[in-house]
């Protein structure tokens, strides 16, 4: 017993350490995880807890490469080993939590389907070793014990998610069983946040799999679906929140605790940080099995903020233009279906789920559900408490983008709603003392006003912003890092200025846009951002009395020829090194277009 202790107290060190990540590099270099991984087997359950906890670690803060590592020393081996264990020891386990021991095989499988997890995200190697080795049903296992453990069936929701999402390899594993275990968990109708939480990530594998669902499901499985998003996104986190925070200020007064529920807030946002790898500065990660035990309250509005956050991503990934398993459901649909569907969901694969059904299907759906109002009222809220909130509202602004790119405007409840969103719109960016300069704010509100300013100028409604707010909101955009903020800042000027060429007395407003695209075009190091500038130019000033005036008076056609040269130059000079070949053609495009509109003006100033 000594010497268990002895080994659980080394582990429990380890899994402290590793949270520094400048610690990673001595601990790999001394075999730390060829030492770990046979203790995730020990005779302790205890010291198998901290083992698997102290690796969970190591791969949360060492990121990519780490998990890489970890994957060739074989982690996966001891680790595949666990799961399997501790899914057969499952009904022993509830003996033991009845007598209230500490450590329990569930405890332990926590912790174990958190290491796969951070691993299958962050590696391929590991995702491969995962689809290969046929522990889907471990993961099976764990998600339906949800009536008994919530907290292990969310780590183990959390893990089929990130490994359903872009894994064609696990369309093979695909069977009636995993359907079944996720349609029992969309079909569940327990309140508390955690289930709503698990039926959303749940909702979130189905979509993964969409390609797989036989055809007798599709259309039931979609509208079991879309109802759990639809009741997820009801819920005000406006509201809500601050309740479960005075729950748990009341709740600790009563018990004599220090400290407050913001507290801990701002604790959870430095957590995701560590326990997860790079990408968990934009994908926010569920770590509620970490918090104190106790702070129920935080665990609620954990569930809440990150179950809204992923339902928005879904709604994102659906309303995508351009998803590339789009072609892939067309190959599917045009393929021998007995090749693509194993264990009898072979039965006709193509009707909701090709690409112009699915469409449809998804279209009808989103609007049976008012989805696009509840997205709305989401992106319309003004959080004041936990910068995780303000992320939900960025994730509603995003949805609300992809939403306007690829839906009519009478889906989205025509002109007057649309003036309603611009209003708004306005409201969020204007109304501050200065322009917000948080980058994914931008990213996401600048996303959204671009779809929405062409949808408001294609049917010629009247937009509520004025050219200077444009203006302002573009100086912001462009002193921004981040490439496609600046780009939507330059396309919204472009849309703005186009509008305004067709009226009278503008000249000198397009004169201050065409001067601010002129800058952006001459003196931007990115050249995807100099081509938007310009071609934000050729929008404003292709046509109309106002245009060539102006055109005239910013000398526009001797700025143009001086830049075209330049231009080129660049293109040829960086192009193929640090540009993808996608945005090489969008360039070529743009050197061409330049070409011909400065034939255009020459045309125009010989008149």
């Amino acid at each position: 017993i000594h010497l268990d202790n002895v080994r659980e107290f080394a582990c429990a060190s380890i899994s402290r350490v590793v949270q520094q990540s400048q610690t990673i590099p001595g601990f790999l270099q001394r075999d730390a995880v060829r030492r770990l991984g046979p203790l995730m087997l020990d005779r302790s359950l205890a010291v198998r807890e901290t083992a698997t906890g102290a690796l969970r670690n190591l791969s949360a803060c060492g990121g990519h490469e780490v998990c890489d590592d970890m994957v060739k020393q074989d982690v996966m081996t001891p680790l595949t080993a666990l799961l399997r264990e501790c899914c057969a020891g499952f009904e022993t386990n509830d003996a033991l939590s009845l007598k209230g021991q500490k450590n329990t095989v569930e405890d332990v499988a926590n912790e174990a389907v958190n290491l796969l997890w951070n691993l299958c995200e962050s590696s391929s190697q590991a995702l491969s070793v995962f689809n290969k080795a046929g522990i889907l049903d471990v993961i099976l296992q764990c998600l339906e014990r949800h009536t008994h453990n919530i907290k292990l069936a969310l780590s183990a929701a959390h893990c089929l998610h990130t490994v359903t999402e872009d894994n064609a390899e696990f369309l093979w594993s695909m069977n009636n069983a995993v359907l079944g275990t996720l349609e029992s968990v969309l079909l569940s109708s327990q309140a508390d946040m955690a289930h709503t939480l698990l039926r959303t990530l749940a909702a979130g594998s189905v979509w993964n799999l969409k390609s797989s669902l036989p055809t007798a499901h599709q259309a039931q499985t979609l509208t079991a679906l879309m109802a759990t998003l639809s009741q997820c996104l009801e819920l005000d986190a406006g509201t809500l929140i601050p309740q479960l925070r005075q729950a748990e200020v009341a709740r600790s007064a009563t018990a004599s605790e220090a400290g407050n529920m913001e507290d801990h807030q701002d604790d959870e946002e430095e957590g995701v940080g560590l326990r997860r790898n790079g990408k968990a500065t934009k994908i926010d990660k569920d770590f509620s099995d970490l918090l104190p035990r106790g702070k129920e309250e935080l665990r609620e509005a954990t569930a809440l903020l990150t179950a809204q956050q992923t339902s928005l991503e879904i709604i994102v990934n659906m309303c995508c233009s351009d998803d590339p398993s789009d072609d892939e459901w067309e190959e599917a649909s045009s393929s021998d279906e007995s090749e693509m569907c194993p264990d009898g969901l072979s039965e006709g694969n193509t009707s909701l789920l090709s690409p112009l059904c699915l469409s449809a299907e998804v279209h009808a759906a989103l609007i049976n559900h008012n989805i696009p109002e509840k997205v709305w009222g989401i992106s319309f809220l003004t959080y004041q408490f936990s910068p995780r909130m303000h992320r939900v509202q960025y994730r509603a602004l995003t949805c609300l983008h992809n939403m306007l790119s690829t839906m009519n405007a009478e889906s989205l409840g025509g002109a007057a709603a649309l003036q309603a969103v611009a209003q708004h719109l306005s409201t969020l960016v204007f109304s501050p003392p200065e322009i917000p300069k948080e980058e994914e704010f931008l990213e996401a509100v600048t996303s959204a006003m671009r779809s929405l300013l062409q949808i408001i100028a294609y049917m010629k409604i009247p937009q509520c912003m004025t050219p200077q707010q444009m203006m302002s909101l573009s100086e912001a955009a462009t002193r921004c890092d981040v490439v496609s903020v600046r780009v939507n800042a330059l396309a919204i000027l472009g849309i703005t200025g186009s509008t305004l060429a067709k009226e009278n007395g503008t000249a000198e407003t397009l004169q201050m846009i065409g001067n601010a695209l002129l800058q952006v075009a001459t003196k931007d190091a990115n050249l995807v951002v100099c081509g938007e500038a310009l071609d934000a130019l050729f929008d404003v000033f292709a046509d109309g009395d106002e245009a060539e005036r102006a055109a005239e008076n910013i000398n526009l056609l001797s700025a143009l020829k001086a830049l075209q040269p330049v231009f080129k130059a660049k293109i040829r000079k960086e192009g193929k090194g640090k540009y993808s070949l996608e945005q090489l053609c969008v360039l070529d495009n743009v050197k061409v277009n330049l070409r011909r509109f400065i034939g255009y003006l020459e045309t125009v100033v010989k008149k």
